[in-house]
């Protein structure tokens, strides 16, 4: 596949590595001179010094070409008009967006990105303390299939706590995954699996569905 990244940072600079590893094509696009001369030098010249929201340097690292556009710089808006160029000029099929603000995903969703990605979600999940402010963490977006890929902890007074998957009612469109326990290894749920305090729970949902799934998982 040829894949272009937009963003030089550390961020575009490790997804291109591994990109590269897996045999793909890829080119990074990068203002910063210096960052695109470390690229170079130690990925070879995959770099290119421009701007990823200016259609003219899109057009001359063969965009009308590529597979995938990644957005990775660290300014939301900067990543979502390389998108919209990418999509709607140059036709790219699939399109990756870094969210940085998670209030700004619906607005990439409405203006069709494929795929939305939020830092801030998941570390905001992974603190140590309690967030109740956050109890359904979005993880991705699959903007062409209309799905979500969501996580939510099982919180201590649930009334599914201790309850087996098969009594819960799922609504429409929505599957469990993975279970991920507090003190043993992560597993695929089946119906007799027993929900406890603390699993967080990876699914599969529609943005429709999304807090009728977190109502059922907490038990509310």
């Amino acid at each position: 596949m040829y894949i272009i990244v937009i963003g030089g940072g550390r961020l575009g600079y490790y997804l291109t590595k591994a990109l590269l590893s897996e045999g793909h094509e890829v080119a990074i696009v990068e203002k910063n001179p210096t960052f695109c001369k470390i690229i170079n030098d130690e990925l070879g010249s995959v770099c290119i010094r421009g701007d990823g929201c200016e259609a003219a340097t899109l057009t001359d690292i063969g965009t009308a070409r590529a597979d995938m556009l990644i957005a990775v710089t660290g300014d939301d808006e900067d990543n979502l008009v390389a998108c919209q160029v990418a999509k709607h000029k140059f036709n790219v099929p699939r399109t990756i967006a870094r969210v940085r603000n998670p209030q700004h995903e619906t607005i990439f969703k409405k203006l069709g990105i494929d795929v939305t990605v939020s830092s801030t979600n998941i570390i905001l999940e992974n603190i140590k303390e309690e967030v109740p402010t956050h109890p359904l963490t979005h993880l991705l977006t699959i903007r062409d299939k209309g799905l979500e890929i969501v996580e939510v902890k099982i919180p201590p007074d649930a009334t599914t706590v201790g309850k087996p998957v098969k009594e819960l009612s799922l609504p429409k469109g929505s599957r469990l995954a993975l279970i991920i326990p507090k003190e043993r290894k992560p597993r695929v749920p089946t119906s007799d699996t027993i929900l406890r305090d603390g699993d967080r729970v990876i699914a599969v949902t529609t943005p429709e569905s999304e807090e009728a799934l977190r109502a059922v998982l907490r038990g509310a």
